[in-house]
C-alpha cells in the first residue's frame, strides 16, 4: 500500500477511535459485573481483579498485539487470515490454527452486540421511573436495536462511520471522567498498579484463578484490533491506544474506588446483578445516567458495526484462500474496504437473537463470554511465531514469546472453561460449526485434487487449431472462454480437452484460457497474456490479492480492449456477413462443475467430507457467480468426479448355454 502505515494523524487517529476500539472499549460496562456477582467486595478481592485487568491489558493487549503482532503486516493488512497468508507456505498444518481461530473469531463475535447492548439498557433500571421495567421489555428494546443495525448493513457505514470516531472519542472521554470522579473514593485503588495483588489473587484468593475467565473480557477485542490493522495503520493504532487504555484503566479504577467505598464487605448476589445493579452506571450522577445510558447504548452499537463489518471482511478473505464456500458479495458504497455479505448478515442476525432470547440478560450472557475467543489468540500467537521464524528472529526470543504467551492464553482458556456449562457450549457449538464448514471446503479440495488430471496443452494444440478450421461442425462460439485451475501455462485440465474435443465438439474462432491466481498480499491487481497461437489460442493470467473482488467479467472485457487496441487479437467476426461489418464476435464463457460421480470408492470419513461439500456447494454461489461473470454468457457444463476410482468389480460374462466364457 501506499500510504505510510507507521505514520499518525489527527484524521486516523479519530478513525481509529471509532473504528478499532468497539469491544475493549465497552468492556467496562460488564467486566466488573462479572467479577464481583456472589462474591464479598474485599481489598483483595477489588485490588486483586484491578491489578489482573490492568496488566492483561498491559501484557495482552499492548505488548503481544499492538507492540509484537502488529508488525505482522501484509501489505499494509492485518488479522488472522492475512498472518496465515504470510505463513502458510512454511508449514501446510498451519492452515489448522487459522481456520480456529476464523471460527472462534465469528462464534465469539455472535455473542459482542447482544452483551454490549443488553449491559447498556439494563442501565434503565437506576433511573427511578424505569426502575421496574420488566426484563421482557429490555429484551425487546435489545432485539429491536440490533434489528435495525443488520437492516441498515445494506446500505453501508460510509457516511454515518465519519460520526463514529467522534462520539467513540466522546465515550472514552466519559469514561476518563467517570473514572476520575471517584478515584479519591478509596485511595488504596493505586495499589492495584502492581502486579503483587494480581498474583495474591491467584494464588491465595478462594478459587481466585477461576477469576481470570472474567478478568478475561477487558481484552476480547484484542485479536479485533489487529484486524482493522489495514483501515487505521499501525502508527494511529499505537497512538490511540495510549489514550484508550489510559481512560480504561482510569474507569476501571473509579469503579473498584466507589465499590470500595460504598459496598466494602457487602456480598453483591446475582438477583442483584439482575435487578440492574451495575458500578458503571452507579458511578454517573444521578442527573447525567439518561445521557450516560443514551452515549453506552451508542458505543455498544458502534463497537457492533465494527464487529459485524470485520466479520464481512473476514469471510471474504475466507472465500479468497479457499477456506469458505462462494457468497454473494455486494459493495454499498465507493469506500475501500466496504462490503456486505447478505448470508453471514442473516447468520449474524439470527445468532445475535438467539444470544438475546437464550440468555435474557447480560449477566448470563458474560458468563458465556470469551470461551472461544481463548481459541483465537492462541491461535494467533502459533501463526505469529512462525512469521518471526520466517522473518529469522533469533531463536531464544521465539521460544520466549511462545512460553510467555502460550502461559497467561492456556490459563485464560483454563479458566474458561468453567463457563462451558453456564453457556459457553453456546459459542463452541457455534464456532464448531463454522470451523466445521472450513475444514470441509479446504479437506474436500486437496481429495478433489487427486482427481484433477493435467495433460500437456501442445499435444492437443493441432487437434484444436484442426477442430478450429472444421466447417462441418457447427460453430459454438466465436470466442470460446474457460476458467482453468493449471498454474503451468504449458499445461491444462483434462477435462477441459474432454469438453472442447469429445463432450460434443466445440468449434470456436479463438479458445481462451483464463486463470486467476490468488496472491498472499491482500491489493495486488494485475495481469499477463500468452499467445500460445496468436489469433487462436490465448491464456489469460490475472493475479488479484485475497481481498481483491473476483469480478473476471468485467477484467477480461478490459484485458480484450488493451489486446486490440495493441493490435495483439482480432476480435471481429468470422462470419462473412458480419465480419465486413465489422461486427464483435460473441464470447461464450464455459463453467465445469462437478457432482460426485456414483463410480467412487471412498473411505468413509472421506465420504461424508465430499457429501458434506456438494451440499454446501448447492447453497452456496455457484462458479459462474463466484468469478463475477455474467450469467448470460455462461454455459455450466456437469461432469463426474471420480476421485478414488472402483477397483474391483465382481462381474462376469455367460451365455445363453449356461456356460461361462473362458
Amino acid at each position: 500500500m501506499s500510504k505510510n502505515i507507521n505514520k499518525a494523524t489527527f484524521p486516523g487517529l479519530v478513525i481509529a477511535l471509532g473504528i478499532i476500539y468497539g469491544d475493549i472499549g465497552t468492556s467496562p460496562l460488564y467486566v466488573l459485573n462479572e467479577i464481583i456477582t456472589g462474591r464479598a467486595i474485599t481489598d483483595e478481592l477489588i485490588l486483586g481483579s484491578l491489578s489482573c485487568i490492568i496488566w492483561t491489558l498491559t501484557l495482552q493487549t499492548t505488548i503481544k498485539y499492538v507492540v509484537l503482532t502488529l508488525k505482522a503486516d501484509n501489505k499494509g493488512e492485518g488479522g488472522i487470515f492475512s498472518l496465515y497468508a504470510l505463513v502458510r507456505r512454511r508449514r501446510k498444518w498451519l492452515v489448522i490454527p487459522a481456520m480456529i481461530g476464523g471460527a472462534a473469531l465469528l462464534a465469539d463475535g455472535i455473542i459482542t452486540p447482544p452483551i454490549t447492548v443488553t449491559s447498556a439498557i439494563e442501565g434503565l433500571r437506576q433511573l427511578p421511573s424505569l426502575r421496574n421495567i420488566q426484563q421482557s421489555t429490555i429484551v425487546a428494546i435489545v432485539i429491536a436495536i440490533i434489528s435495525v443495525l443488520f437492516f441498515l448493513q445494506q446500505f453501508g457505514t460510509a457516511s454515518i462511520g465519519k460520526l463514529f470516531g467522534p462520539i467513540m472519542a466522546l465515550w472514552f472521554g466519559m469514561l476518563a471522567v467517570l473514572g476520575c470522579m471517584h478515584l479519591f473514593d478509596d485511595i488504596s485503588i493505586f495499589k492495584a498498579l502492581s502486579p503483587h495483588y494480581a498474583i495474591d489473587l491467584l494464588t491465595h484468593y478462594p478459587k481466585g484463578f477461576w477469576l481470570l475467565g472474567a478478568v478475561f473480557l477487558c481484552t476480547t477485542g484484542a485479536e479485533a484490533l489487529y484486524s482493522d490493522l489495514g483501515h487505521c495503520g499501525r502508527g494511529n493504532i499505537r497512538v490511540s491506544w495510549v489514550f484508550v487504555k489510559t481512560c480504561l484503566i482510569l474507569n476501571y479504577l473509579g469503579q473498584g474506588a466507589w465499590l470500595l467505598a460504598n459496598h466494602s464487605g457487602e456480598i453483591i448476589p446475582p438477583e442483584t446483578m439482575a435487578d440492574g445493579f451495575n458500578p458503571f452506571i452507579s458511578i454517573m450522577p444521578q442527573w447525567f445516567k439518561l445521557a450516560g445510558i443514551a452515549i453506552s447504548t451508542v458505543a455498544a452499537v458502534i463497537a457492533s458495526q465494527a464487529l459485524i463489518s470485520g466479520s464481512f471482511t473476514l469471510i471474504s478473505e475466507a472465500m479468497r484462500l479457499n477456506l469458505w464456500p462462494k457468497m454473494k458479495i455486494n459493495y454499498p458504497t465507493e469506500e475501500k474496504g466496504q462490503l456486505y455479505i447478505p448470508g453471514i448478515s442473516l447468520l449474524l442476525f439470527i445468532g445475535c437473537v438467539g444470544i438475546v432470547l437464550y440468555f435474557q440478560k447480560s449477566a448470563n450472557m458474560g458468563a458465556a463470554y470469551g470461551l472461544a475467543i481463548t481459541m483465537c489468540m492462541i491461535s494467533t500467537s502459533i501463526l505469529f511465531a512462525n512469521f518471526l521464524v520466517s522473518r529469522r528472529v533469533f531463536a531464544g526470543w521465539i521460544y520466549l514469546y511462545l512460553i510467555v504467551y502460550f502461559a497467561i492464553e492456556i490459563s485464560f482458556l483454563i479458566a474458561n472453561l468453567e463457563k462451558f456449562m453456564h453457556g459457553g457450549y453456546v459459542t463452541l457449538i457455534v464456532g464448531g460449526g463454522l470451523f466445521l464448514v472450513m475444514y470441509v471446503w479446504f479437506r474436500s479440495r486437496k481429495i478433489k485434487n487427486r482427481y484433477v488430471e493435467f495433460v500437456r496443452l501442445e499435444h492437443y494444440i493441432p487437434m484444436i487449431q484442426e477442430l478450429s478450421n472444421d466447417r462441418t461442425i457447427p460453430k459454438y462460439a466465436t470466442h470460446l472462454v474457460y476458467m482453468t485451475s493449471a498454474n503451468n501455462p504449458k499445461e491444462i485440465e483434462h477435462k477441459i480437452i474432454y469438453s472442447i474435443l469429445n463432450k460434443k465438439p466445440k468449434r470456436a474462432d479463438i479458445y481462451w484460457f483464463v486463470h486467476v491466481d490468488v496472491l498472499d498480499d491482500p491489493y495486488t491487481c494485475e495481469f499477463s497474456v500468452e499467445h500460445i497461437i496468436p489469433n487462436d489460442i490465448i491464456r489469460v493470467e490475472f493475479r488479484l490479492g485475497f481481498r481483491v473482488e473476483q469480478r473476471i467479467n468485467l477484467m477480461f472485457r478490459k484485458v480484450v480492449e488493451e489486446l486490440v487496441n495493441n493490435k495483439e487479437v482480432n476480435i471481429t467476426s468470422r462470419y462473412e456477413s458480419l465480419e465486413k461489418n465489422n461486427i464483435v464476435g460473441d464470447f461464450q464463457f464455459i463453467v465445469l462443475e462437478k457432482y460426485l460421480s456414483q463410480d467412487n470408492e471412498l473411505p468413509f470419513l472421506e465420504r461424508v467430507i465430499m457429501k458434506l461439500y456438494f451440499w454446501l456447494k448447492e447453497i452456496s454461489l455457484g462458479e459462474e457467480r463466484g468469478f463475477g461473470l455474467d450469467p448470460s454468457t455462461v454455459t455450466v457444463e456437469k461432469f463426474p468426479l471420480i476421485v478414488a476410482p472402483v477397483s474391483k468389480l465382481n462381474l462376469k460374462r455367460i451365455y445363453t448355454d449356461g456356460n461361462e466364457f473362458e
